[in-house]
C-alpha cells in the first residue's frame, strides 16, 4: 500500500533516528521537573520506521526487537539509559561517536520536540524554534484561533483573557466554584494537561495552576461522549506545505490526556472534516511564521456540535504514536487500520522484564484471536510502586478494537491472581473468554 504524503514530508521516506527528549521539552515549555520519565518510550514511534532510537531510560532490548518483528523495522540500534536526569541532549553531546552519527546526515533525526539544548545537537531550520516558543503559548495560540475562526463556521473560539491580578483571580475562582459557570484556569505553557485546572461546582477547586504567574481564564466548553476531545495532526514540510496526517478522538480524564483512537470512523465524518479544515489553516499560519515539522491542534466538541480549539502542540504528541503505527501497519498488511493508544493501563502486580514479556505474550495470543494487534508503547513503568503499562491496539474494525481493549484491561487488572493460590483444576482463571466479535459499521 502506498504511504500517505505526510510520511515523505516527515521522514523523507527513509528510516529515521528517533530521539526521546520528552522530559527535556516538558521542562522547557511545561514547567515540569526534568527526569527520565516513562513517556519518553513513546519516541520509539516518532516515525513509521526507526533506524535507531535514543532514550534517556534503560529499556529491555527485547521490547524493541518485538516491535520490530511486528512492524517490519529490521535491525534498530538502541541507545538507552543515557540520561538519568532526563537531559538527553547533553548526554548525546557528551558521546562524540553518537553525536557524529546524528550529525552525519545518513538518516533523518526526529526529536520529540525542538529545545534549546537539542539545537546544539542537530539545529533546526531558521525560524522553527521561534515559532515553537510563540505558539506553544496558549495565549498566542488563542489569538491565532480568533484570527482564523471567521472563515470556519464549524468552529467557535472560547473566550479567554489574562488574569489581571491575584485579587481578580481569587474573585473569579470563588464565583466559579460557588455558582458557576465553570472556568478553565491555564498556565500560558503546559503539556499533557499540566498547568490546566477546571474550576466550578462539582468540577473541583483551583489546583496548582491557579497559584502560578501568567495565568489565563478561559470559558469552559461543556460536552460529553466519545467525541468530546478531537485532535488533528499534520506535518509541515521543508517548503512550508501542510500535509494532513489525520484526526482522532482523544481520551481525556479531566484535563489529563490518556490516549487516542485514530483511523476510519474514529470521528464522525463532518467533525473530522471540520477539524482538518481548521487544522490545515492553522498549519499554513504556522508555516508563514517559519515552523517546519509535526504539529497538532486539540479541540473540545461543545453541546451544539461546534469545535472549540484549545491549544497547538508544535512537537510530537501522544496521538502521533497512533498515526505512525497505523501508517506502518497499513503499508505492511494492507487495509486501513484503527489504532487505539492506552497510555496508562494499571497493572495488578509489579512485573520485572521477564514476567512482563510472558504477560505480553499471553495478551498477544488473546488479541490475535479477537482480530487485533497489541503493541507495548511504554514498558518501563511495569515495576513501579504503582505499576502500569502503555499499549497500542490495532484492528480493522471497531468491534475487534473494543473487545481487545476490554480483554487487555481485564487481564492487566487481574495480574494479582498470579500471586494467590489457585487449585489445579481452576487454572489461570483471570483470562477472559476469547471470541472474535461481530463487526459493527464505522461512524459516518
Amino acid at each position: 500500500m502506498r504511504e500517505p504524503s505526510w510520511v515523505a514530508a516527515w521522514t523523507g521516506g527513509r528510516p529515521a533516528v528517533h530521539v526521546g527528549n520528552v522530559a527535556e521539552f516538558n521542562a522547557e515549555y511545561g514547567g515540569v521537573a526534568a527526569g527520565p520519565d516513562h513517556y519518553s518510550c513513546l519516541a520509539v514511534f516518532a516515525g513509521p520506521c526507526p533506524s535507531a532510537v535514543v532514550l534517556p531510560r534503560q529499556v529491555d532490548a527485547a521490547w524493541v526487537a518485538g516491535l520490530s518483528a511486528v512492524l517490519g523495522w529490521g535491525e534498530v540500534a538502541v541507545h538507552a539509559g543515557l540520561a538519568r536526569d532526563g537531559r538527553l541532549s547533553a548526554a548525546i553531546a557528551a558521546r562524540p561517536g553518537l553525536l557524529a552519527a546524528l550529525r552525519s546526515g545518513e538518516a533523518p533525526v526526529l526529536p520529540w520536540g525542538r529545545t534549546a539544548a537539542f539545537e546544539r545537537v542537530v539545529p533546526s531550520p531558521p525560524g522553527v524554534r521561534e515559532a515553537v516558543t510563540t505558539f506553544e503559548s496558549k495565549r498566542r495560540a488563542h489569538a491565532l484561533f480568533r484570527e482564523l475562526a471567521g472563515d470556519h463556521p464549524g468552529v467557535v473560539v472560547p473566550a479567554q483573557r489574562p488574569v489581571g491580578s491575584r485579587r481578580e483571580l481569587r474573585r473569579e475562582l470563588r464565583r466559579a466554584w460557588r455558582a458557576g459557570p465553570p472556568l478553565v484556569v491555564k498556565a500560558e505553557y503546559g503539556v499533557g494537561g499540566s498547568g490546566t485546572t477546571i474550576v466550578g461546582p462539582g468540577a473541583g477547586r483551583a489546583g496548582p495552576a491557579a497559584r502560578g504567574e501568567g495565568l489565563l481564564l478561559e470559558e469552559y466548553v461543556p460536552g460529553e461522549g466519545p467525541y468530546r476531545d478531537p485532535t488533528f495532526d499534520a506535518v509541515i514540510d521543508a517548503e512550508g506545505k501542510t500535509h494532513p496526517v489525520g484526526a482522532g478522538a482523544m481520551a481525556v480524564d479531566g484535563t489529563a490526556y490518556q490516549g487516542v483512537t485514530v483511523g476510519p470512523g474514529a470521528l464522525p465524518g463532518p467533525l473530522a472534516a471540520t477539524a482538518e479544515r481548521f487544522g490545515v489553516a492553522v498549519g499554513r499560519a504556522l508555516a508563514a511564521h517559519g515552523y517546519r515539522g509535526w504539529y497538532d491542534v486539540d479541540f473540545v466538541t461543545g453541546e451544539t456540535g461546534l469545535l472549540a480549539p484549545t491549544e497547538i502542540n508544535l512537537r510530537l504528541t501522544g496521538p502521533a504514536v497512533a498515526f505512525t503505527i497505523a501508517a506502518r501497519l497499513d503499508r505492511l498488511r494492507g487495509g486501513r487500520h484503527l489504532v487505539r493508544t492506552l497510555d496508562r493501563l494499571p497493572l495488578g502486580a509489579r512485573l520485572p522484564p521477564a514476567a512482563l514479556r510472558a504477560h505480553v505474550e499471553r495478551l498477544t495470543e488473546v488479541c490475535r484471536e479477537l482480530g487485533a494487534v497489541p503493541l507495548v508503547t511504554c514498558p518501563t513503568a511495569a515495576f513501579d510502586r504503582l505499576p502500569y503499562l502503555g499499549m497500542a491496539l490495532a484492528a480493522l474494525d471497531h468491534a475487534a478494537l473494543d473487545a481487545a481493549e476490554q480483554a487487555v484491561r481485564w487481564a492487566d487488572r487481574a495480574l494479582g491472581a498470579m500471586f494467590t493460590e489457585v487449585g489445579p483444576a481452576e487454572g489461570p482463571a483471570f483470562w477472559p473468554r476469547r471470541r472474535r466479535p461481530r463487526s459493527r459499521p464505522a461512524s459516518a
